[in-house]
């Protein structure tokens, strides 16, 4: 259970995200402003990411590249109580971010995720993203997309996130679940289809299902990133 008051830490896994870092730092400033933290994990980025972000997050962290060695690192140089973490393209409802502790609370759970939509042309990125949180609700289990966040106690009791290559979010979830059921805020984030555009809508939707399914078999997730590559990475 989250206690009250709770201290929000926003976590962002960053890797070439100079572009859109500083409007996304400050889209979440009020974070700060209620007395919480963001912190910003780079994955050693060449385009100059930390430096950029530096003067517009907390504290600003180099860890090795990978989104869960990332997450962990930035997790454990927090100082909250709950933990949210933010992929670096998805932006945040910034009311009902700072609302999570009292909507936990409220609800009994420790653990969730926000609805997702995903910003983009092609109509089929509207259907991807209402089956995501269908399948979501379903079956207790979230995707790094939805925004996890997570009472520290349990983030601390579960290890982290498992530090594979891919299909940690899917992992940290089931984790999770076996302490609980998700919090499933209806508001939604709203993450870039860019890389679902420009690697191809359905040819990632399939190729997306294709990993799942596999996994879901028990191939190790090291050995799909190395059949599969960069193309396993459609967020």
């Amino acid at each position: 259970m989250v206690r009250q008051p709770a201290l929000i830490s926003v976590v962002i896994p960053t890797l070439n995200e100079a572009r859109g870092i500083v409007a996304l730092l400050n889209e979440i400033a009020p974070v700060r402003a209620a007395g919480g933290e963001i912190l910003v994990v780079d994955g050693h980025s060449p385009d100059g990411t930390a430096g950029i972000a530096a003067p517009h997050a907390d504290r600003v962290l180099s860890a090795p590249r990978g989104r869960a060695a990332q997450m962990n690192a930035g997790a454990t140089a927090s100082r909250g109580n709950l933990l949210v973490f933010l992929h670096a393209d998805t932006r945040a409802p910034i009311e009902t971010l700072l609302r999570l502790p009292d909507l936990l609370a409220r609800s009994g759970r420790s653990w969730g995720r926000f609805d997702v939509r995903i910003e983009g042309r092609h109509p089929l990125l509207q259907l991807v993203a209402w089956s995501m949180n269908q399948r979501s609700r379903l079956t207790g289990i979230a995707t790094g997309d939805q925004a996890i966040f997570v009472d520290r106690a349990l983030f601390e009791q579960i290890g982290g996130y498992p530090e594979i290559a891919l299909m940690e979010d899917i992992a940290f979830s089931r984790r999770l679940k076996r302490h609980g059921p998700p919090l499933c805020v209806r508001d939604r984030v709203v993450t870039s289809g860019r890389r679902w555009e420009s690697q191809g809508v359905v040819r990632t939707i399939l190729l997306m299902w294709s990993l799942r399914l596999v996994y879901a078999l028990g191939a190790h997730p090291d050995r799909l990133s190395r059949a599969y590559g960069h193309r396993t990475r459609p967020d």
